[in-house]
């Protein structure tokens, strides 16, 4: 299929998880992108498996979460199993519950994923331009001039914006010249899709041994399961590896016979961690792998990545649009950098732990491992700490120069993600939750108190005048049913309180009190509104 535009706005490089969701956003903004990528389609193999709460409350603001929970299948537990004995089983059905609709971690393939979004593309006119690749590019104070090549034909077109979604070998991040800094795990792992005649049900069963380590996720299909695990030394000499080559090994960590009803896919491949050294330059962006990768621990990788075009899509729709200066895209990197950076911190600890061969690690992993998981789990609190950290549900942008914290509450502050709070409505006497109430494009404000009804109006002509359908608006007087969210953003008797929340369901402003002058400010001078949509 051949690019009929010479010009566009924004140009995505890669149809895998994260362009898919970059190009998803921009339509619900009514934005136009050209997507390529040079497979011939999308993928029927995948590494990434699991799909934390957070990306979960996204395909619900996108109004497709319900084809994820009825093709997927929720993580039951994990069970750690040492040298073939089960030493601690952690229960992980609900074990966030109260803090999102999706109190789990859903397992569901990154395939079943970029077919989600593909449909979610195709019902919205966008074509997915495969067997097309980028092979160089130019950027000038105005615009990119792209080098395409799909099959013998040759095409240059000229965009606004490129984002590259390309994967760790990206070719946007690699002509930018940006370092890709980190490392590779010495360690080989093999990974296979298979069948097995197995009690282990929908529990995560994870095996530490001596010898080294292997990992059973359940998939969708019954009696389905990814295999992950690290290969010995004396395998790294050895071509072509198959699933029968593994197994003595595979049954040595375990202690324990194996029999595979059904292969559907093996492969063998290296683990790395590294971070692009800057996620911008000039009218270039990265995001997901082409600006960070690590190693699986937590299944956080496709999760990130989508986080990544989540964060940035609706800015850069806002600067297309001609409804936001382009300062506002200074704040992805700021924004999404540390969080990339904490991640592979985090994930490449826990990492070389489980991998460690060594005797004193090994030995605090048979002994004091399970007491310690034992006693975390036992403990709401740490239970909550862990589930907000692998949910993605903590991450909060309070130090990004888009969050404006006027307000004297303490446990939730500009920048943090809009808690999931159950809210009643008592004229219709139904319940929702206030992340419904964020569920169109643009921003959200929720005005708490009693505010009289010429204020309201006020408000609402403010909004119209200036805003349109760039600005919801929602009010919550007091009343029992809805104390809770009333305590939750320490709201006092006869105080009233605006907040902002930022498309992402972010908070960006915070304020004390409902004053129009001060969320105009905020809107126009820290946001960066241009002008009305109106």
């Amino acid at each position: 299929m051949t690019i009929t535009q010479q010009h566009t706005d924004i140009v995505i490089v890669g149809a895998g998880p994260s362009g898919l969701m970059m190009a998803a956003q921009l339509l619900r903004y009514g934005v136009q992108p050209v997507i390529i990528d040079s497979r011939q389609g999308p993928t029927s193999h995948s590494k990434a498996l699991a799909v934390q709460a957070r990306s979960l409350e996204i395909y619900r603001q996108m109004g497709i979460v319900d084809k994820v929970l009825a093709d997927g299948k929720q993580a039951g537990g994990a069970k750690f199993n040492q040298e073939g004995r089960e030493v601690s089983t952690l229960t992980l059905a609900n074990v966030g519950e109260g803090q999102t609709p999706y109190p789990f971690i859903q397992m569901y393939p990154q395939s079943k994923n970029e077919r989600l979004l593909l449909d979610f593309l195709t019902l919205n006119c966008c074509p997915v331009y495969w067997n097309t690749s980028l092979t160089s590019f130019n950027q000038s104070k105005n615009e990119i001039s792209l080098q395409l090549q799909s099959g013998y034909e040759t095409q240059t077109i000229t965009c606004k914006w490129l984002v590259g979604a390309d994967g760790a070998h990206s070719i946007v991040r690699k002509q930018l010249n940006i370092p890709f800094n980190g490392d590779t795990y010495p360690h080989q792992f093999y990974l296979a899709d298979i069948k097995i005649d197995s009690k282990l049900g929908n529990y995560v069963d994870l095996f530490l041994s001596k010898k080294g380590f292997a990992g059973f996720f359940p998939m969708p299909d019954e009696q389905h399961y990814r295999l992950v695990g690290n290969l010995p030394e004396t395998f790294d000499t050895k071509e072509n590896l198959q699933i029968d080559d593994v197994l003595p090994h595979l049954e040595a960590v375990m202690h324990q016979s194996v029999t595979v009803e059904q292969l559907k896919w093996f492969t063998t491949y290296r683990l790395h961690h590294r971070k692009a050294e800057k996620f911008r330059e000039q009218r270039c962006f990265l995001i997901g792998d082409a600006a960070h990768i690590h190693s699986p621990v937590g299944g956080q990788g496709m999760n990130t990545g989508l986080q990544d075009a989540y964060n940035l899509a609706w800015k850069m729709a806002g600067v297309v649009n001609g409804q936001l200066g382009e300062a506002i895209l200074e704040s992805y990197a700021a924004e999404r950098m540390p969080v990339a950076k904490e991640l592979l911190s985090t994930t490449d600890r826990l990492f070389k732990i489980i991998l460690s061969q060594n005797w004193f690690v090994n030995l605090l992993k048979k002994w004091l491992m399970p007491v310690l998981l034992k006693w975390v789990w036992a403990k709401p609190k740490l239970r909550d700490m862990f589930f907000k950290r692998v949910s993605q549900t903590g991450i909060g942008y309070r130090d990004s120069q888009i969050s404006l914290h006027l307000s004297q509450s303490i446990q939730i502050k500009a920048g943090d993600r809009l808690p999931y709070l159950k809210v009643f409505d008592e004229k219709r006497q139904q319940e929702s939750d206030l992340h419904e109430w964020c569920s169109k494009p643009g921003f959200t404000l929720i005005c708490l108190g009693k505010l009289k009804e010429l204020d309201l109006f006020t408000v609402a002509k403010w909004i119209t005048q200036k805003y349109g359908a760039s600005l919801n608006f929602f009010y919550l007087p007091p009343s029992t049913k809805n104390q809770h969210i009333f305590d939750a953003f320490a709201v006092k008797e006869n105080q009233k309180k605006a907040l902002m929340i930022r498309p992402d369901m972010h908070i960006g402003l915070l304020n004390d009190v409902v004053d129009i002058d001060m969320m105009d400010n905020y809107l126009q001078n820290v946001v960066g509104f241009l002008k009305s949509e109106v």
